[in-house]
């Protein structure tokens, strides 16, 4: 696996206005430095252990995301220094974030998780329950987080259109949301929709983050 090559194509081919997170999970560090040397600066893992360590090996112009299901006793790991949580699913979760991040004096920037899939095993918030959560005095009265927008994960099937029609319902979530939350906020823009066999759709659809790990890495080693 070419995994320089296949950064430069993610590039060439990507439109502007889309950003790759490129998904090291399961990969050794010198991969993730293959991909770097291709230009690759962002990040993104699903253990807080794996994310630790690498942030602790690797260069340190390297934006980490992290893109798993997140337990609230493991913030205080990656507060120092994750760029952008992409899996929030409640408002316990966003207060620890919100407290572990006051400690380390940051803000750290969270991606709300909507559940769009029609599979159970899914994690995510309903759009009843973002408002819910948005319209809190709980939620107003965070300092340290900022809610930069929404993630999904689409149905794994090889069905097109039920693919198309969860991301659109995604990005439907974002608009209303925008408009009913965000409206003055600037740094409510992003959309994190997007895996190796979708990523098409999901720019079709209006992503603006794409979680690619297979496509560049290759399979993932167990």
């Amino acid at each position: 696996m070419d995994v320089g090559k296949n950064i430069r194509e993610f590039q060439q081919k990507l439109p502007k206005n889309v950003k790759l997170v490129a998904v090291s999970k399961t990969k050794p560090n010198e991969v993730v430095m293959e991909a770097y040397h291709a230009g690759q600066k962002i990040f993104g893992e699903n253990k807080v252990q794996d994310l630790r360590e690498k942030y602790e090996a690797l260069p340190k112009d390297i934006e980490w995301h992290f893109i798993g299901h997140l337990q609230t006793n493991k913030v205080k790991y990656i507060a120092p220094f994750a760029s952008l949580i992409h899996a929030v699913d409640s408002l316990k979760l966003l207060k620890v974030i919100d407290k572990e991040a006051a400690k380390n004096s940051r803000k750290i920037d969270c991606l709300l998780q909507f559940h769009i899939a029609q599979e159970e095993t899914k994690f995510g918030m309903s759009l009843e329950e973002a408002k819910s959560l948005l319209g809190s005095d709980e939620f107003s009265g965070l300092k340290n987080v900022a809610v930069c927008g929404v993630m999904g994960m689409a149905t794994y099937t090889n069905d097109e259109n039920q693919v198309r029609k969860e991301f659109t319902m995604l990005h439907n979530i974002f608009q209303v949301l925008k408009s009913d939350y965000f409206s003055s906020c600037n740094s409510f823009t992003e959309i994190s929709m997007g895996m190796s066999h979708d990523y098409p759709l999901a720019i079709e659809a209006g992503s603006t983050m794409i979680r690619v790990g297979s496509s560049i890495f290759g399979e993932r080693v167990y």
